[in-house]
Order: C-alpha cells, then structure tokens, then sequence
C-alpha cells in the first residue's frame, strides 16, 4: 500500500493586481449622497510599523435595519462590454473591498450598521497564509461579550475613533504593539 501523501502547503495571499481586485465602486458600500453615510477609514501596518501598501480588505455588515440579506450590486457589469461596472450608485449593499494605497491607507463610505455595533472586516495581505478576520466597532458596547471579554488595552484595538462628524478611524496592526485583535473561526 502506498505511503499517504502530504497536504500541499498553503500559498501567501496577494500581492493584488488592479486589473482583476478590487472592483470599481468597492467602497461606497451605501450611495454617497445618502444624508446617513459614514466614511470609516484607516491604515494597515506591519510588525515594524511600516504600512502596508497592497493590503486588501473586505466589509461586510447588516443594513441599518439589521437585516443581513445584503442587495446585488457590488459587482454589476456593463452589459455592452461585460466589464465590471460598478455600483449603481443608489443601492446600500452591506459588502465592500477596497486596496490599501502607497501609504497603507484605505477608505469606505456605509451606513451604520444596524442590530450591531460593528462591521465584519477581513483582511489579505502579502505574506499571510490566510486572510485574517476582526471587527471595526463603532462604539464600545458593554453588552458585546468579545468586547467585554477583552482587557481594556486589546479591546482599545477593535474601537474605531470618531472623528469628524461621519468620519471613523480604524487602523490595523498585524503584529507588535497595539496588535488588532483576530478572530478565528472553525
């Protein structure tokens, strides 16, 4: 009988090339002319500090009213061409990917979840395995048991600022000091 063979290893996710990630239109999960829309914002760095420049993140949160079903939208094509489109500009979707720039910044324009008090935030970047996944909280709730279950000091990492009115700052850390918190799932 033949000897089992071994697992192929896993391979680093990115780097991410502009032609194929992200689509257009990726960040404005909500209409930007919509009177509600917030603008949540960050940067991603690395162990040293550094930023990241070719990071990729994805949102995905519930509707103003709770509701999780999302809406088709996020990646419509063009139907002369069948060139991703875009949004169509009028539609709150609940999903959003967009790339980090040349400095590790990145930018979304949403609506504030409603039935949480967070936006579901998974990240790829060179060098990882897997993507990894953790939650940008625009409040702090005491009657969210991960965020009581976190010494004051990690939960600080999963807080967005406010900052002017409409405006949140989320950064992330993948490791060293301040580090975000990660979550696993099975």
């Amino acid at each position: 009988m033949p000897a089992p063979h071994a697992p192929t290893p896993s391979q680093t996710v990115g780097p991410f090339f502009g032609h194929a990630l992200p689509a257009p239109g990726g960040p404005e999960i909500a209409p930007l002319a919509h009177p509600d829309t917030i603008t949540l914002h960050g940067y991603v760095y690395d162990g040293a500090g550094d930023p990241v420049p070719d990071a990729l993140l994805e949102i995905w949160q519930p509707a103003p009213d709770g509701s999780r079903a999302g809406a088709p939208g996020s990646l419509r094509r063009d139907p002369v061409t069948g060139r991703p489109a875009g949004r169509d500009g009028v539609t709150f979707t609940g999903f959003g990917r967009v790339p980090t720039d040349a400095d590790g910044h990145w930018a979304i324009h949403t609506l504030p979840p409603g039935g949480a008090p967070y936006l579901s935030v998974a990240l790829f970047a060179r060098g990882l395995l897997n993507h990894l996944f953790t939650r940008a909280y625009l409040r702090d709730d005491p009657d969210d048991t991960l965020l009581t279950d976190l010494d004051a000091g990690r939960r600080a990492t999963l807080l967005a600022q406010a900052g002017p009115p409409g405006t949140y700052r989320f950064d992330i850390h993948l490791q060293g000091e301040g580090e975000t918190v990660f979550l696993e799932f099975p």
